[in-house]
């Protein structure tokens, strides 16, 4: 039994394991990063206290406001604030892309955000509708990069016409 398989490594996988290794390290790096700017939109102060968001009274805000920018503009930051480091999560944690914990890890990063803004005296609106939006965003998004990864991350690249390699 050679070394490789008495490890139960497959031969050349060391290098690759070190190879991947400065990769980890630039998407952790990325990822915290990214959370510096989704921090300073969403814990900035804008008064003191704190309001609650209803979440049917947003809701109908949203729907009926389609035809506002400032709506969508409102909808689409929402939905794009988690986005980026739902990206770069499931790049550095391929593990991540599967729905469950993609989900699970989406609705708490919403909901911590939420949270602290519920907790600090910012004056922002805690609004699980904004929790909920953050969260299917990066589901969105890391459930994309999941699926456009999943073959290099088997090894495997695709051939011609989609054929497996």
């Amino acid at each position: 039994m050679d070394d490789h398989a008495a490890r139960g490594r497959a031969p050349g996988s060391r290098g690759r394991d070190r190879q991947a290794a400065p990769r980890r390290t630039a998407l952790a790096v990325l990822l915290g990063a990214a959370l510096v700017p989704v921090a300073a939109l969403t814990l900035a102060p804008e008064g003191a206290g704190w309001s609650w968001g209803s979440p049917a009274v947003e809701l109908r805000w949203y729907l009926t406001g389609l035809d506002s920018p400032a709506t969508v503009r409102q909808l689409l930051g929402n939905l794009a604030l988690l986005v980026v480091p739902a990206v770069l999560a499931v790049l550095r944690w391929p593990a991540l892309g599967r729905p469950d914990r993609l989900l699970l890890t989406a609705a708490a990063t919403g909901t911590g955000i939420e949270l602290l803004q519920w907790l600090l005296p910012l004056g922002r609106v805690v609004s699980p509708l904004d929790a909920a939006l953050n969260a299917a965003g990066a589901v969105a998004a890391g459930l994309l990069v999941a699926a456009g990864t999943a073959g290099r991350s088997r090894g495997r690249v695709p051939g011609p016409a989609g054929v497996p390699g």
